[in-house]
């Protein structure tokens, strides 16, 4: 596409850093530049207040479809979309926490949402009022999702829920999760699956517990749904629709969102060459290339980007995305960390017994990218899916259970 910034946009690029001067202030000086890997659960109080203050100028969603009607946000076409994200990243703003909402479910909303669920929930994302994890992963169906054991049985016009997810990224903060669940028993795999949106705060019934990572931050969170008394009452697509609607939703998690995300990774490789220079590593000509090549790397991320944004029907490109953001990220995470030599190994503060384990951004980025290339769909599951759907390739067999291997594979499905 002609990817180009014409006066219009110029125009929104001012508006956008004149807002950002005016309210990145007091408090939110605080959390100036936090909000990288590892730390997007710090402050809770304040990144919540800085949600509302976006929502309050109009900032969130202004990205989403507007068929059915604003919901409080402005509108902003593509570039204008990339100039907002260039602007938040250059005016080293709070990591985001209302990203799930605003980028992931409100988009499903409008595209596969009823009127009445559109009219709950977008206004309240749009606001920055309410937060958004998301209930896909589980421990024995992680890439997997067609093996989700999580189910949802019809009480009257609701669904009790039973089950487990894992890996639910800011369970703890969140308001509501859209949940991956089972509604009909007697279906197999991706067939028999509903979309369903549950309230967080259901004491009793609904039990969140933070996951320790190796970085000892927690962002991640197992969360257990009691059957006995654990309610949904809102199904996105209709009962039995939840592969169609999850698998649209990874694209968006997939895809073009990648863009501001590369925003990111450019500063976190201004950071790691900025300690090569400090340490003396440029004049090692191995780290000065492979310093060069993650810069090479990251210009063609984003131009393949932007060759893609906004297009449709290509079923490779969210799996590519993935597949070339993923290992970046971990490539960069070692680099940080070979740079600085036997120095990396050493934390910013001495051992205590109140503070035991201490990290400086560097050393948090290297522990939080050996993730990278699972989370979002592992790397092996990104292949199959390229293999598969653009390549032609025959399908993967994968290990199934006693009662599916007495099944056909269509019938597996």
């Amino acid at each position: 596409m002609d990817f180009e910034f014409g006066r219009a946009d110029e125009e929104f690029r001012a508006e956008a850093r004149a807002w950002l001067a005016e309210h990145l202030v007091g408090p939110y000086q605080t959390l100036a530049g936090r909000g990288g890997p590892g730390s997007e659960h710090e402050a809770p109080a304040a990144r919540r207040a800085w949600e509302r203050e976006l929502g309050a100028g109009g900032w969130v969603g202004i990205g989403w479809d507007r068929t059915h009607g604003a919901y409080g946000n402005r509108g902003a076409s593509l570039t204008q979309q990339v100039v907002w994200a260039e602007e938040y990243a250059r005016a080293a703003a709070p990591g985001r926490v209302g990203h799930i909402g605003e980028n992931l479910l409100a988009p499903t909303l409008i595209a596969c949402g009823d009127e009445a669920q559109r009219r709950r929930f977008l206004p309240a994302v749009a606001r920055g009022e309410e937060l958004w994890c998301q209930g896909y992963s589980e421990p024995d169906a992680g890439s997997d999702l067609a093996g989700v054991r999580t189910a949802a049985v019809r009480d009257g016009a609701a669904y009790r829920v039973s089950g487990q997810k894992i890996w639910t990224s800011l369970a703890g903060e969140a308001d509501w999760c859209f949940v991956l669940a089972r509604t009909d028993p007697g279906e197999r795999r991706h067939r028999g699956l509903s979309f369903l949106l549950v309230a967080m705060d259901q004491p009793g019934r609904v039990e969140v517990r933070p996951i320790r990572q190796m970085s000892g931050t927690a962002e991640f969170n197992e969360v257990f749904f009691d059957g006995a008394v654990a309610r949904a009452e809102h199904v996105v697509g209709g009962e039995g629709a939840g592969w169609r609607v999850a698998m649209g939703l990874l694209a968006l998690e997939r895809g073009v969102s990648t863009l501001v995300q590369q925003i990111g990774f450019a500063a976190e490789l201004a950071e790691v060459i900025a300690a090569a220079v400090r340490c003396g590593a440029l004049s090692d000509p191995v780290l000065r290339d492979q310093l060069i090549t993650q810069w090479a790397e990251l210009r063609v991320m984003r131009w393949n980007a932007l060759r893609t944004l906004g297009a449709a029907g290509d079923a490779g490109a969210p799996s590519v995305a993935k597949l070339l953001w993923g290992g970046w990220h971990q490539r960069l995470g070692e680099l940080a960390m070979r740079v600085r030599g036997a120095a990396a190994a050493r934390g910013p503060l001495d051992w205590t017994p109140h503070a035991p384990y201490e990290l400086d951004p560097l050393q948090r980025l290297f522990l939080f990218t050996r993730a990278d290339t699972i989370y979002g769909g592992s790397d092996e599951i990104q292949r199959d899916i390229i293999a598969e759907r653009v390549l032609g390739l025959p399908r993967a067999e994968r290990s199934m259970t006693g009662v599916e291997r007495g099944m056909t594979r269509a019938e597996r499905g």
